[in-house]
């Protein structure tokens, strides 16, 4: 999706995988040089890139502002947590509630979406927004 957008990712450590070629095959991740991809050793050291984005928008389940209610701008990132856990309580601390939303579903017995579907829903929301680049 970032390689079809343009959109730059960040990948920010610790990982949960490894990124060599056997996993990238394996996760028909072909598109690979394609991206714009920029790994950081911690959050530190990614607030600090002068890559890095201008303002975050933390994706978050504890929050009742949904995705829609905000104004996007280019140069914005998405944040996301892990799928079992969710961002920790620190990251929705220092990015403090005016900067959290959330995907509204309607089966609220139900926890969240799978990260991939929730970055989709959320890049091409804020895409809509700031126009998806084009050439």
């Amino acid at each position: 999706m970032c390689a079809l957008t343009r959109s730059r990712l960040h990948l920010i450590h610790p990982l949960g995988y490894v990124i060599n070629d056997k996993n990238l095959r394996r996760a028909g991740m072909d598109y690979w040089k394609s991206l714009d991809v920029h790994e950081h050793a911690d959050w530190a050291a990614f607030k600090a890139s002068p890559l890095g984005p201008k303002r975050l928008w933390l994706f978050t389940t504890k929050t009742e502002r949904s995705f829609w209610a905000a104004t996007y701008a280019d140069g914005d990132g998405l944040v996301f947590g892990s799928e079992s856990a969710g961002a920790p309580q620190w990251l929705h601390d220092e990015l403090g509630e005016e900067r959290r939303v959330t995907i509204p579903h309607a089966n609220t017995t139900l926890r969240s979406l799978n990260l991939s579907t929730a970055a989709g829903i959320a890049t091409y929301e804020a895409l809509r927004q700031v126009g998806l680049p084009r050439g």
